[in-house]
């Protein structure tokens, strides 16, 4: 296997490098950074992307994208993930924008995607329900034709971001005698409807990413329904990203490591058993980007990755686990501080460990993961 860059793909990286020396935002030195929504420190950022087609870099030219290719981006999301670079897109980029390119008309691409790139929206994900979770086709939030507009009622769960969302992009039934999948509607609906609520959810770590959101009598109008009705099923299915090689959680999932490396050598060094656990842990990290760059070359040759990445996706979460579980047993008793003024690495351990417990749940669970493996990797049977 050949690592190295073609002359293109190094021209494409310098430059990358360059732009980010240049240009780039102050960002913690701590690890990389999450969506950052509205802060206005990143406004001038957003424009300088925004300028260059990179909010989007997928997205095709003339809806405000840089048209790249599979490995240009792969390239990009690699350089911009190593200088910890803050993502500014969040599900609008990533989700629901490839999504109305793909099967929304004219007025809804005129309506949503400028604003997704300029940043003046955040959108939420309404897929999830109380008794359908990993059986997504279950659903049972139910939308009912009245004239122009659908009524809603129902509820979603484990909705990340609704509490700051201006829209939310949403399945529910439509035809509660047709077979599960295809009774199913895509809607785009307005967070400031009435008759929605939004509570919150806090986590284990004690804190508030996710919210349940309960819809009672919500009319959403018939211009908001994306695609065809009874259709959207397939439509929320679709591939949304054709780059999905996972390669900043493997970047930072080295960089978490180096970052704590860096506490423990400058704190009294590490026993002997917590030096091989950290080795372990670097080696997994390098076979994290091993399948990131499995994913990426399949992408590159116009093929589809489909168990490749339930691979990667499968070890970028346990191993995120691992990673914490290592940190908080070598740190030992202070591992148990949460207090970020007197706890080592001001607490960054502990809500690791916490935060990561549902990353083998969020994004499809481990056991969902495996299942893709094993029938359309290995062939086996379905139990």
């Amino acid at each position: 296997m050949d690592f190295r860059d073609t002359p293109e793909e190094s021209a494409w990286r310098n430059e990358l490098r360059a732009f980010i020396e240049q240009e780039k935002p102050e960002v913690s030195a701590e690890g990389p950074q999450m969506e950052r929504g509205r802060d206005p420190k990143l406004d001038a950022w957003r424009k300088k992307l925004a300028d260059r087609g990179w909010i989007a870099p997928a997205w095709p030219k003339e809806y405000g994208g840089a048209s790249l290719g599979v490995m240009e981006q792969f390239i990009m999301n690699e350089e911009f993930a190593e200088a910890r670079i803050p993502n500014v897109g969040g599900m609008g980029t990533s989700m629901i924008g490839p999504t109305i390119i793909i099967h929304g008309n004219e007025d809804q691409k005129k309506q949503h995607l400028g604003a997704i790139l300029r940043g003046e929206v955040q959108w939420c994900q309404g897929y999830s329900e109380p008794g359908s979770g990993s059986d997504l086709a279950s659903l049972q939030t139910r939308a009912v034709r009245d004239g122009d507009d659908w009524v809603i009622n129902g509820q979603k769960i484990w909705t990340s971001g609704a509490h700051n969302a201006d829209w939310m992009f949403m399945l529910a039934r439509t035809d509660p005698d047709a077979p599960k999948h295809r009774g199913i509607t895509y809607f785009l609906v307005d967070m400031k409807t009435p008759g929605i609520t939004v509570q919150p959810l806090i986590n284990m770590g004690n804190m508030h990413n996710f919210n349940e959101v309960f819809f009672e009598d919500v009319r959403v109008p018939n211009e908001n329904v994306l695609g065809e009705v009874n259709r959207g099923w397939y439509i929320g299915t679709t591939t949304l990203d054709f780059e999905r090689s996972s390669i900043g959680n493997a970047v930072g999932q080295r960089q978490t490591l180096e970052y704590y490396m860096r506490h423990f050598k400058e704190n009294g060094g590490l026993s002997h058993t917590a030096r091989a656990q950290f080795a372990d842990r670097w080696i997994e990290a390098m076979t994290a980007r091993m399948l990131s760059y499995r994913v990426v070359t399949l992408q590159a040759k116009d093929m589809v990755p489909n168990h490749e990445a339930s691979i990667a996706k499968l070890f970028n979460s346990e191993l995120g686990q691992r990673i914490a579980w290592t940190a908080i047993n070598t740190l030992g008793l202070p591992g148990q501080l949460t207090d970020e003024a007197t706890a080592p690495m001001k607490a960054r351990v502990p809500q690791s460990y916490l935060q990561t417990v549902a990353s083998t749940i969020a994004g499809g669970t481990s056991e969902i993961q495996r299942n893709i493996v094993a029938t359309r990797g290995l062939g086996l049977p379905r139990g």
